[in-house]
């Protein structure tokens, strides 16, 4: 996670972890041209961040400016655990939960997501 950790980022990671155990969807913004939208991470040099959110409507919000052929696309929660966040941990690829329409959020380790979700679901 981030060094400062913001209270508004700490909510916004909590609310994705909530609502995604709830509805098992995570949404990424993707494009047939230039695959699924990413940041360069602020903490980690040569480190990127893939972005998810919760929701459809926050995903979409992003689609703007650099994203803007990007469409908010729905990845199931098993695929998401299985396949994306270990293939993430693998390749040193952070995840960016719930980031705002500023482009700030937290960057999270994939294990530390995985875990995270899997302990929430098996809370439920």
């Amino acid at each position: 996670m981030t060094q400062d950790h913001d209270p508004s980022s700490e909510r916004s990671y909590d609310r994705f972890i909530q609502r995604v155990a709830d509805t098992r969807i995570i949404w990424g913004l993707y494009s047939e041209s230039e695959g699924w939208a990413n940041s360069p991470s602020d903490e980690f040099e040569d480190t990127d961040v893939i972005l998810f959110w919760s929701d459809r409507d926050a995903a979409a919000v992003h689609c703007t400016e650099e994203w803007s052929g990007h469409v908010p696309t729905e990845i199931e929660f098993d695929d998401f655990i299985d396949a994306w966040l270990q293939g993430m941990d693998a390749d040193d690829v952070l995840a960016g939960p719930n980031w705002d329409a500023d482009f700030e959020g937290l960057e999270v380790s994939a294990k530390d997501l995985a875990d995270r979700l899997l302990m929430e679901r098996e809370s439920d």
